[in-house]
């Protein structure tokens, strides 16, 4: 009798080991996970307070990003959705423009320009944005002058040329509605584009 109850106390201790030890598996593979994770926040964190603090390295870094078509502004919005704020990339990510406008965008008649479209719009006319995002470009691109590239939430670039806005900066977040800027004259200048793609611009003007 006593040989059987050793036995089967045997086969208990035997059934239970393989479970432990997957227990054991999956604890080691969720503590790896972890510290992958706190190193890379470690790692996000140091460059972020880099280029917040050296404002050398910001121009740079932002300009790689557009130009190999990061959506800054897609993860943005996922922070802003998660954590309640914007992205610390730097001091000026900030919400400065307000929703001003909820019409469409307006014109009088639309001929293709390029890759994009020109539109004939009244003298002095606040553009509005098609959508929320970052402003990853003012200046001068191409043959576009005046240019102010919006890259949207949805992953769109938006070029609007022939603007003038004195009040928006570099990598400032504006919000779906808000004014882009002022047309020079009475001619808009569009061009939409995702990951180096030119789209139909017929989806956008309405």
């Amino acid at each position: 009798m006593d040989n059987i109850e050793y036995i089967k106390k045997k086969m208990k201790e035997n059934h239970h080991i393989p479970n432990m030890n997957k227990s054991k598996k999956e604890s080691n593979k969720i503590y790896n996970y972890l510290i992958r994770m706190c190193l890379l926040l470690i790692i996000t964190l140091v460059v972020l307070i880099t280029l917040k603090s050296n404002k050398n390295l910001k121009t740079p870094f932002y300009k790689y990003v557009f130009d190999k078509n990061i959506s800054f502004a897609h993860i943005n919005q996922i922070y802003k959705k998660y954590f309640g704020n914007s992205i610390p990339f730097s001091d000026v990510i900030e919400d400065k423009t307000k929703i001003v406008s909820s019409e469409k965008l307006t014109y009088k008649k639309s001929s293709i320009y390029k890759d994009g479209v020109k539109l004939s719009v009244n003298n002095n006319y606040m553009v509005p944005a098609f959508n929320s995002g970052l402003v990853v470009f003012i200046g001068d691109k191409d043959e576009y002058k005046n240019l102010i590239i919006v890259q949207q939430v949805d992953g769109v670039d938006v070029w609007y040329s022939n603007v003038t806005n004195k009040n928006l900066s570099l990598y400032d977040y504006i919000e779906k509605g808000s004014f882009v800027g002022e047309v020079k004259t009475n001619e808009l200048y569009l061009v939409f584009k995702k990951d180096g793609n030119v789209l139909d611009y017929k989806k956008y003007i309405g």
